[in-house]
């Protein structure tokens, strides 16, 4: 019998990257920025996030990293306990294909083991297609994000 490959279902993990890993994770950080900040700083931010309630993974096929994501960890007041989804990056040939929506339901089953409430995201304005996509899986646009450069 042959299977076609669009019935196929891609085979993906989602494996966490550790601290002394992060070399793997820059390329597609310096990926989400038009104007990306220089390696060593980028470096530096992401070594310490991995000391403030931050954890790293890695999407796999196979072998093959084709993406990765960021969990922030935190209480707020208005949402209780809550997990923030972060610097998501499929690569582009992936994307379309049911990577991010099992994606989600990875990071929704992993926020509730650790007794999450609520989640949150950020996504850039002009970022039409994400808010489509976040507003299909039951996200809501709450407020607005503001930045300010000191």
């Amino acid at each position: 019998m042959t299977i076609l490959a669009e019935n196929r279902i891609m085979e993906l993990a989602f494996n966490k990257i550790l601290k002394e890993d992060f070399a793997v994770v820059l390329p597609y950080l310096k990926k989400l920025h038009e104007q990306p900040p220089h390696d060593e700083l980028l470096k530096k931010r992401l070594l310490e996030m991995f000391d403030q309630n931050y954890e790293c993974f890695g999407i796999y096929t196979g072998d093959r990293l084709i993406g990765v994501f960021g969990l922030w960890f935190m209480t707020r007041h208005y949402a209780g306990r809550a997990c923030e989804a972060d610097h998501i990056y499929v690569e582009e040939q992936f994307q379309g294909k049911g990577v991010g929506k099992r994606l989600f339901e990875f990071i929704h089953e992993y926020a509730l083991s650790r007794d999450c409430e609520t989640m949150e995201l950020n996504s850039y304005v002009e970022n039409f297609g994400s808010h489509k996509f976040y507003m299909n899986l039951g996200y809501i646009i709450r407020g607005y994000h503001f930045l300010k450069k000191l």
